[in-house]
């Protein structure tokens, strides 16, 4: 006996669907596959700011975390943008043990590498700061596989020798307000034991005895 041609149809319907369900098999793999994989990033860490002075060289501190082993594929590069510009200009790299500074001005001759990557420091220092280096510097920092978030920025502010206090303003302030903290407590203090002997001349006052003591 032949099979129906109903029973046909039902065996061509079951071939479709396992044909059709290959490729959501497939996606469910690579989607298993992703999720296996760790994707972890480079945080770049820099002062959002600095002065320096005319004249004097200045280090610009980068640094960095990341999960995977500092290999010789990482690298550091630096870029400039000066100050109301729009683009940026890339004056250094730093890759596998060598440095590569920029010829371009305005930074010829004036870059040193000052970090150490096993170190997890990206720091570079600039000879002979002018006031035409004043803009932001930008600092990226690669590690693969790691994936870079966003790169260190520091927005420096070259100003005129001299002109910067001895100490840090954080530091002189923190002075400031622990005198006048401190003088607070001694004026406290002292008001305290006042009112107290007072009041205790008003108390006894009258005794002779006790108010020799006291001196009254």
């Amino acid at each position: 006996m032949r099979a129906p041609r109903g029973g046909g149809g039902g065996w061509k319907m079951a071939a479709g669907g396992g044909s059709a369900g290959r490729p959501c098999a497939a996606w469910l793999l690579i989607a298993a596959a992703l999720s296996a994989v760790q994707v972890s990033a480079v945080e770049v860490n820099t002062p959002e700011e600095m002065f320096v002075e005319n004249g004097t060289d200045a280090k610009l501190p980068c640094t960095f975390t990341s999960v995977e082993v500092i290999s010789s594929a990482a690298s550091v590069s630096w870029s400039f943008q000066p100050e109301g510009a729009a683009t940026r200009i890339s004056f250094f790299y730093y890759s596998n043990g060598k440095s590569y500074p920029g010829k371009d001005i305005p930074f010829k001759d004036r870059i040193t590498w000052a970090g150490d990557l096993n170190k997890k420091d990206a720091s570079i220092t600039i000879s002979n700061m002018q006031f035409r280096d004043n803009g932001t510097y930008i600092c990226d920092v690669k590690n693969p596989p790691d994936i870079v978030v966003k790169p260190g920025e520091i927005r420096v502010r070259v100003v005129e020798k001299d002109s910067l206090p001895a100490f840090p303003i954080a530091t002189v302030a923190g002075i400031a307000i622990g005198t006048v903290t401190g003088l607070s407590s001694l004026i406290s203090i002292v008001v305290c034991l006042v009112i107290r002997k007072n009041n205790s001349k008003k108390r006894y006052s009258g005794d002779p005895d006790i108010d020799a003591r006291l001196g009254m």
